[in-house]
Parts: structure tokens; sequence; C-alpha cells
């Protein structure tokens, strides 16, 4: 009976205590559906690799390549950039192509080289002399790069059956000696139907038929994935920093001292204000620690990036430090604010890329992660690191944050309202 008597006290205890509740069974549920949905859907329905194909041979079989890559359905490739409004649509060049990389469009580009046409596929030892198509790749997405030069050599074999075998029997001849002439026509009678039905050749299967040299264009220092980690990590404990330090704000209410602080001259809005800027600067502390940290220990490469550095680690501790104050202000007890600031940072966590690298994830959550601090810190950080972009192009992960910032700001004013008046 004592064992019955003590269990249902424990039972009644968690059914009241909403915040425990939400912890041991709200919480595991969510987060079992966000990662069902980020790789249960890639079982399924792999999402399509975006791919940009610059074709400077302009030639009979880079035209074959580039449309046979193009039907392939894991891939999306674009020959051409998004019109703009009042310029001329040109295709993509290598340049161009580069810069798509580095900015984040794509992780991968193909660059047909001239003369390719010459000599499409090869079957013997590499020949530095012909020309090779070129991969350049973003470090950071490692599956994208492989899986769009394993569709190249596929997509050679399936698109020029007839220049494979023709480039075969070259080769034949070249380690075997002539063919003789009924081996000669026959040969031939066999290149004349592969030209007629470009289709048969759709089952050929070989090794790397078609030579890829590849380059990394983005990421081409290891170390540089580390500033990822960093902001990626950062950004979610300065969500439970931030969240922790305006909890004192119900100590404050709890203990009186808030109703003696409202008494004097200080108005709620100077108050929290102030708690606000408190609050950034410690996670902004707390960021630069971080980040000294893996310059350090990892090798970071962190002083040639401090302007950068500062413009995305104020907007962030500013934007964190907002975030904290609106869950202070909704809440009433501490132990409430810890429930309730676990769950939150931890869903915003998963979905804006502190957790798994957003580009990994389903489009679908790509586009739910803007909706979290962590997302946009994490871009601007990985454009200040990763990418080497100068500090103007950080002008939307700024206006995000400041906007998040002042949103959450005036909102958790509002509801600070009732200590006012009670």
């Amino acid at each position: 009976m004592m064992i019955l008597a003590i269990f249902r006290t424990a039972m009644m205890a968690l059914r009241r205590d909403r915040g425990a509740l939400a912890l041991s069974f709200v919480l595991p549920v969510v987060f079992f559906s966000i990662f069902a949905v980020i790789f249960g859907g890639r079982a399924n329905s792999t999402p399509k690799v975006k791919v940009i194909v610059v074709d400077e041979d302009h030639s009979r079989a880079s035209g074959r390549l580039v449309k046979g890559l193009g039907g392939e359905g894991s891939l999306s490739v674009k020959t051409r950039p998004a019109p703009v409004k009042g310029a001329e649509q040109s295709d993509y060049t290598a340049a161009s192509a580069e810069a798509a990389i580095k900015d984040g469009s794509v992780s991968v580009a193909l660059v047909i080289p001239k003369g390719f046409g010459e000599h499409p596929i090869s079957f013997g030892p590499p020949d530095a002399s012909r020309p090779t198509i070129q991969l350049l790749k973003d470090s950071s997405d490692p599956i994208a790069p492989q899986m769009v030069e394993g569709l190249l050599q596929k997509v050679g074999m399936t698109s020029m059956p007839d220049v494979m075998a023709e480039e075969g029997s070259k080769s034949l001849e070249q380690f075997a000696g002539n063919l003789t002439k009924e081996q000669r026509e026959r040969l031939d009678e066999g290149l004349r139907y592969l030209r007629e039905h470009p289709d048969a050749g759709s089952a050929a299967g070989g090794g790397e038929l078609i030579p890829v040299t590849s380059r990394v264009v983005v990421g081409q220092n290891h170390e540089d994935m580390v500033s990822f980690y960093a902001a990626a990590i950062g950004v979610m404990f300065l969500l439970f920093t931030a969240s922790g330090a305006a909890g004192a704000l119900l100590d404050e209410a709890e203990s009186g001292t808030l109703d003696r602080v409202l008494s004097s001259h200080v108005t709620m809005t100077s108050l929290m204000l102030g708690k606000v800027a408190y609050n950034s600067v410690l996670a902004f502390t707390q960021l630069v620690v971080m980040f000294l940290w893996g310059w350090a220990v990892f090798k970071l490469d962190f002083w040639t990036h401090i302007p950068g550095f500062i413009v995305m680690g104020v907007c962030t501790a500013v934007a964190v430090a907002a975030f904290g104050m609106l869950l202070a202000s909704i809440c009433t007890t501490r132990a409430q604010l810890g429930a309730l600031s676990t769950l939150v940072i931890l869903i915003m966590s998963s979905i804006g890329g502190s957790m798994f690298p957003r580009f990994l994830m389903p489009e679908a959550m790509q586009k739910a992660g803007l909706l979290t601090i962590n997302a946009w810190a994490i871009d601007g950080f990985t454009k200040i690191f990763w990418r080497d972009e100068p500090i103007s192009h950080l002008w939307p992960q700024v206006l995000v944050l400041l906007g998040i910032a002042v949103v959450l700001f005036a909102i958790a004013r509002r509801v600070a309202r009732r200590w006012e008046f009670a």
C-alpha cells in the first residue's frame, strides 16, 4: 500500500508539472517527427542535386552529354542563370559557375572544355593532352560531387554509345593490332546502328570513360569546416544562455525586487532594455570564447575574419537576448522557463541547422528552418568564414536578425505589462 501511495503521489506531481510532462512525452515525439521527416523522406524520394553545366565545346558530343544529364531524374541541371528583368540572359561560363558555388547557389558544377567532342570517351591510359571535364565543388557537401561524377560516367555511355564503340575499336586496334576487312565491316555496321539508335546504349556498363578533374572552390582547408560547427553549436548554446540569464526577471518578480525597482524612477522598458544589453554582451562574449578556442585548438582562421565576425556576433547576440527576454516574460516561474526554453530551443536547433546541416534536409525543412534564429546566424557565419564573402553580403542576415530582435522585444514588453499592473 505504501508503494502504491508513493506511486500516486509521484503521478499527481507529474500531472501538475506541465513542463516536466512536456519534456517527458511531447519533446521526444516532436524530435522523432522532425528527424523522421528529414531522414524518412530521403529514403523514399532523394532530393535532386542542383548542378550547373557549362558547355564551352558546343559540339555534337557535348550537346548530347548535356541533354543526357538533363534527363537524369536525380539531377536538376542548369545551363544559364535565372533571368534578370531588363538584362540579356546568357549561358553560364566557367567564371559565373564558380561564383555560383561560392555564393552557395549550388554545390557542384561541370565545365565541358573546348575540344571535348574530338575525343569524348577514352579506353586507354590517361592522356594529359586531351581536354578534361572540370568538376567544381563545395567541399561542405561531400555527397553531391560524387553523385554527379558517377552519373556523368553513366550518361556518357548511354548518350553516346556510337562514340564509345568507335573509341573502343580504336583502342582495340592500338593494343591488339589491325582488324581484318571482315571485322572492320562488322564494326562499321554496328557503329551505324548505334548512331541511328542511340538508345541502344542504355544498358552499357564500364569504368571511368570520361576523364574528370575535380577542383575544390569553397572550403579548400579542412579547418574551415570548424567555423560551421562553431557557429551551429554556438548559437544553440547562446539561446540557452540568454533564456537562463533572462530568468533573473522572474527571480526579481518572485522575491518582490521587481516591484521595488519599478516604484523608483526605473521604467519597465528601460529595465528590460538594460537586461537585453547585459544578455547581449554575455552572449557575444560566449561566442568570442568559442571561436577563440577554435582558433587555438583547431586552427580556425579567426583573425582575418574579425570584422565579419563582429557584425554577425553582435546581431546574433541581440537576437538571442530578445528571444530569452520573450520566454522570461511569458513564463511565471523558473521551472516553467526551464521546461519551455528546452523544448523551444531544441526544436529551433534541430530544424535551424545546429544539429544537422540544412542543405542536406528536404526543401520543405530548409524553408521551415528560416523561421529560426539558428538558420540566419549560421548562414551569416558561413558567408564570412566558409565563403570569404565581404561584409556587404551580410545585409539579409543582419536585417532579419535585428528585425527578429525588435519584434521579439516588442512582444516581450507587451506581455511584461502584467508586472506593472500587478
